[in-house]
């Protein structure tokens, strides 16, 4: 790998960024990520990182906004320490669900991360499986949406036959649902879902015929599982044989767990874009795949100036 390319890392997700290392053959550069008593944020970058491509990995997972305050800072250190140019690695991107003005007198968060992103000194953004796609266009310098697709392609080929169903939790996600279905040579099926407030979500009714088949919900990030739970009761009541749940980001907050747990969900696969916390881990209904060979591939495109249109899939 070049001299001139280094891989910094702040707290949230330190595992994925080691794996990633290894992917690339490279050592994850030396940085001291602390806080004061306070819970002040202090950043102090270890190696010289002038002239060089620096890509910061940092989901802005929980607790979200001290996530957020230090890859801020340490995109800001980096650019008083003279790197030529600076990507925010963020698998995860927070606030990414406030797109938009749904009521009055309501900020639209994720445009204000997008420009203090922008504002502290980041050249490029790699995110995956962005909730709302037309975040790309909140910010000003260019953004790489990977998909975790190719990851969990796999995994689907290599572990169930072809009574699958892909089923989308909601009118939102039937796009993403219908491109996994058609990869598969699998059926789609759509739920129908009534959310009367924030982290709360009843499914009302499947749209398609899942008799007899095993569905696999497909969404991009589970928050309390309200709306996977809900999903998966709605299907079995439909005749379904079992069900299943494919997420990229496992937020998991709240009661997600015990509802997993509980729930008729036979298993549910997500990726490494945020760690499980302890409970999680623990939930034998969990599996993790790894997206690090995916966003490992993303940078090293990037740095070298090859495309990444491939993944993008």
């Amino acid at each position: 790998m070049s001299n001139d390319l280094a891989i910094f890392s702040g707290n949230s997700n330190p595992e994925l960024a080691e794996k990633i290392c290894q992917y690339l053959k490279m050592p994850l550069g030396s940085a001291e990520v602390k806080t004061f008593s306070d819970g002040e944020v202090q950043i102090e970058i270890k190696d010289n990182v002038r002239l060089k491509d620096v890509f910061v990995i940092q989901s802005t997972c929980s607790p979200v906004n001290d996530n957020l305050v230090e890859l801020l800072l340490m995109i800001d250190a980096l650019k008083r320490a003279s790197a030529t140019k600076i990507t925010a690695v963020m698998p995860y991107y927070g606030y990414a669900r406030q797109d938009r003005k749904v009521a009055p007198r309501v900020p639209i968060s994720a445009k204000l991360v997008a420009d203090l992103m922008t504002v502290a000194g980041a050249h490029r953004l790699i995110t995956m499986d962005l909730h709302a796609g037309q975040i790309q266009g909140f910010f000003n310098i260019p953004v790489d949406n990977l998909f975790a697709t190719p990851v969990l392609l796999e995994y689907l080929k290599a572990n169930f036959d072809d009574r699958l169903m892909i089923v989308s939790p909601d009118a939102g996600g039937v796009e993403r649902a219908r491109a996994f279905a058609k990869r598969l040579k699998a059926d789609l099926a759509i739920i129908d879902k009534r959310r009367d407030a924030p982290n709360e979500a009843k499914a009302m009714a499947v749209i398609g015929d899942v008799r007899g088949k095993v569905a696999i919900i497909l969404d991009d990030m589970a928050d309390t599982a309200g709306t996977l739970t809900e999903a998966a009761d709605a299907i079995l009541g439909n005749g379904a044989e079992e069900v299943h749940a494919c997420i990229t980001h496992p937020v998991l907050s709240g009661p997600a767990i015990s509802r997993i747990s509980e729930s008729a969900l036979k298993s549910i696969v997500v990726t490494d874009t945020i760690p499980l916390n302890g409970n999680a881990s623990a939930c034998d209904k969990i599996k993790v795949l790894t997206i690090s060979e995916l966003v490992g591939e993303g940078i090293i495109r990037s740095h070298v100036g090859d495309s990444v249109t491939s993944l993008f899939v």
